[in-house]
């Protein structure tokens, strides 16, 4: 069923319109949760390293969500191109983070078995041990 305006027009409050919404609801939920996020993260000297990322990350966010609704309420051309460019930023951090994040991840897995790896050479009569498999 379409909604009209006082002159037979379709409504422009269609079900796109609802979804914009609650794109830029979510949009500002993801924001709050980064910056909380990286606050949190950034308590310990190490975890600021990734949580000042975070943080710029979800400002990022809240601004392309405001930018957003700017848009929707005023069909403002300029804030729909700034409402991209933030949301085009929030993801070109992210992406650098994610990178940085499997990278030191994959460090890690290396740094864990070469130690699981010195520390059963250290087991006496190991030779012995793994002649019996």
């Amino acid at each position: 069923m379409e909604n009209y305006t006082d002159n037979g027009q379709p409504s422009q409050l269609t079900g796109l319109s609802i979804l914009f919404s609650q794109m830029t609801r979510d949009m500002k939920f993801v924001g709050m949760f980064s910056i909380i996020y990286g606050a949190v993260t950034s308590l310990s000297i190490i975890g600021a390293l990734m949580g000042v990322p975070l943080i710029f990350v979800g400002i990022r966010m809240r601004d392309a969500a405001d930018y957003f609704q700017a848009y929707q309420m005023t069909k403002d051309r300029t804030a729909l191109i700034n409402a991209f460019d933030a949301q085009a930023k929030f993801f070109r951090i992210t992406k650098i983070l994610i990178i940085i994040s499997l990278i030191l991840m994959i460090g890690y897995f290396v740094l864990i078995f070469s130690m699981f790896s010195y520390l059963f050479h250290q087991v006496p009569d190991y030779e012995s041990i793994t002649h019996l498999f």
